[in-house]
């Protein structure tokens, strides 16, 4: 008889259900646990990548000189000249008058000089005289030469006789020089113009006695296409003006009118008196409308100062350690830059050094922002220029 079968059942049955119990209570564990451990990896990252500020950023920009107030400048020829006259005498004639355009070379006036002329007769005279002389030395100087020969002269008769030739031939040298002189003297009894250019004065009258050398000046000659124009910049704005650049010309007698002009030249050093910059502009003057002597007005068209850069004022951070900005750099971390600022627009102040045109600059920076600190970029940028 088997009486051992029903006494081992129970215990095996009950570890079966234990087993299951315990794998039921580890899968509800698992399930429970593993969720709530990626919840909170997930947000620790989140939390994480909170931390990392995000951050819009902006590039400096040249600086532009602020020219909106024109400032004063004088008008003068291109070319100006006093027309004195070379010979003296008396005004025989004049042949233009103020106002009159005139051509280089061409006729102004003309002097009566009867007492050049007498000279000039008086040189010829003196150069005949010295030819024959010189010619009848040479010919003293042939014939002793030849007596030389003969032991009829001695040889210091002879050295005086072509010396005398040599010193006769100088004097007719001297003489010739000085009708040439005169000869070339006596061609400034027609006064003529130097240049193409409009006469401006007239000086003298028919029958005027005529000084040479006396400093009275006969006519005032002036060439008025282009014409300069001269204006001071101030030292604050000296740098931003170079030649080439752009500039408008306007009169308050010509309402409404704006001539083009073209920065030629500046002095290339201050007025030390005034603190300014001589600038010389070119301005065309074909039809005469602008008069030299003039008061004009000076708008300059705005340069680009590559040295100074432009930048939003909320990009600036204050700190005891000066004024800064940040800068993203490469690698998406902070760079902290010490600024010079120059002049102070409002929204927009001038930076002289500290940036450069290519770095990328921070707006609105964190209080909490330090070196080297990692920052996210925004997907979208505003230019804070436009």
């Amino acid at each position: 008889m088997n009486t051992s079968s029903p006494v081992s059942a129970p215990p095996v049955r009950l570890g079966r259900i234990l087993q299951v119990v315990i794998v039921l209570f580890a899968l509800g564990l698992v399930a429970g646990l593993v969720p709530r451990w990626f919840v909170r990896q997930k947000l620790m990252a989140e939390t994480r990548a909170d931390a990392i500020p995000t951050v819009n950023v902006t590039q400096p920009s040249p600086a532009t000189a602020d020219f909106g107030t024109p400032l004063p400048a004088d008008v003068q020829p291109f070319v100006e000249a006093a027309i004195h006259a070379r010979a003296s005498g008396y005004l025989k004639n004049w042949f233009v008058d103020i106002g009159d355009h005139v051509t280089n070379n061409q006729a102004l006036a003309e002097i009566d000089t009867p007492e050049l002329d007498e000279q000039l007769a008086q040189l010829r005279a003196e150069l005949d005289q010295a030819i024959a002389a010189r010619d009848l030395a040479k010919i003293t100087a042939d014939r002793w030469v030849e007596l030389l020969k003969t032991a009829s002269v001695s040889e210091q008769e002879t050295e005086e006789k072509k010396s005398d030739y040599v010193l006769k031939q100088a004097n007719v040298e001297a003489a010739r020089a000085d009708l040439q002189r005169s000869e070339d003297l006596k061609k400034f009894d027609r006064v003529t113009a130097p240049f193409d250019g409009v006469v401006t004065a007239r000086n003298t009258d028919i029958g005027q006695l005529i000084a040479a050398g006396s400093g009275a000046e006969l006519y005032r000659l002036a060439q008025t296409d282009p014409l300069r124009v001269y204006a001071r910049v101030p030292q604050s704005l000296s740098h931003a003006v170079a030649p080439g650049q752009k500039a408008t010309v306007t009169f308050q007698e010509l309402p409404g009118r704006e001539f083009e002009a073209v920065v030629t030249r500046t002095s290339g050093a201050e007025d030390p008196t005034s603190r300014t910059l001589q600038v010389e502009l070119q301005v065309p003057n074909p039809r005469g409308e602008i008069f030299a002597g003039s008061y004009a007005q000076v708008r300059f068209h705005e340069g680009a100062d590559t040295n100074v850069l432009d930048i939003s004022d909320n990009a600036l951070i204050f700190r005891a350690q000066g004024m800064q900005a940040a800068v993203l750099g490469a690698d998406n971390r902070v760079q902290l830059r010490s600024l010079k600022l120059g002049r102070d627009f409002g929204a927009i102040v001038e930076v002289v050094s500290g940036l450069a045109p290519t770095d990328r600059v921070i707006l609105n920076p964190p209080d909490g922002i330090t070196e080297g600190m990692p920052v996210r970029l925004a997907t979208t940028q505003t230019n804070v220029f436009q």
